[in-house]
């Protein structure tokens, strides 16, 4: 310490921020986070399905299906009797609305960022199941290559569908939230070759420029940029 005294707070320092670090294992601590991450993605989840369902029942063209067959399977009826213990109206109105929910959930399938939640989906089993999805892939993109660039077979229902959602950059729940017919039209007008889907893409812009030609908003819009500008100065002579 004599011979270097400027050294002295440097080992000062080290001593004590080892001695008083926390102990605690980092794998516990990455264990934790993820479970904690995973438990909040599967409240959201379906919190946000809960919230679709809800909207569903108020949307008269469900609503009057599933109350169709909540009638024919007796349940309304079930609820409106009343037993020894008498409900209130509130009560059999509530007991009704889960009724009809109930019955939305097991016949409407929703797809795409607000379907079911399902527990493989989240964080923790996506980790864990992460070495078979990669074993998966891999086999499934030797025999891609294999069947259709060595072998040349000819692409099938499913393979068109998975290279028109590559070409239109979407994600798997984006492409299958669309509806059955807008699949069709893709496959009717052979979109999985390049030059019919920049055909269509080129179509699916000119029809977007004319609806905002007719857009009243984009209408104000384009006049505000053409008089003002974004972030326009101005100098008045006083």
């Amino acid at each position: 310490m004599l011979d270097h005294p400027e050294e002295y707070y440097r080992h000062y320092y080290h001593y004590y921020s080892r001695r008083l670090a926390p102990k605690v294992d980092v794998r516990v601590v990455i264990l934790v986070s993820v479970c904690a991450i995973s438990v909040f993605q599967f409240f959201s989840w379906w919190n946000s399905y809960d919230k679709v369902i809800s909207y569903l029942a108020t949307v008269p063209k469900y609503r009057i299906q599933a109350t169709e067959i909540a009638k024919q399977q007796g349940l309304l009826k079930k609820a409106k009797e009343k037993g020894r213990n008498k409900k209130s109206k509130e009560e059999i109105r509530d007991e009704e609305e889960n009724i009809i929910k109930n019955i939305i959930k097991s016949k409407i399938d929703i797809k795409g960022g607000y379907q079911k939640p399902q527990i493989r989906d989240l964080l923790l089993f996506q980790i864990i199941l992460a070495p078979f999805h990669l074993c998966t892939y891999i086999v499934w993109y030797c025999r891609w290559i294999y069947n259709f660039n060595i072998k040349g077979k000819e692409y099938g229902e499913e393979e068109r569908l998975y290279i028109i959602r590559k070409s239109m950059k979407m994600s798997k729940s984006q492409f299958d939230s669309l509806e059955d017919h807008q699949k069709e039209t893709f496959l009717k007008r052979e979109l999985w070759i390049k030059e019919n889907y920049e055909v269509y893409k080129q179509e699916q812009e000119e029809e977007l420029k004319k609806k905002l030609a007719n857009d009243p908003r984009w209408k104000r819009y384009r006049r505000w940029m053409k008089n003002e500008g974004p972030g326009r100065l101005t100098f008045v002579d006083d």
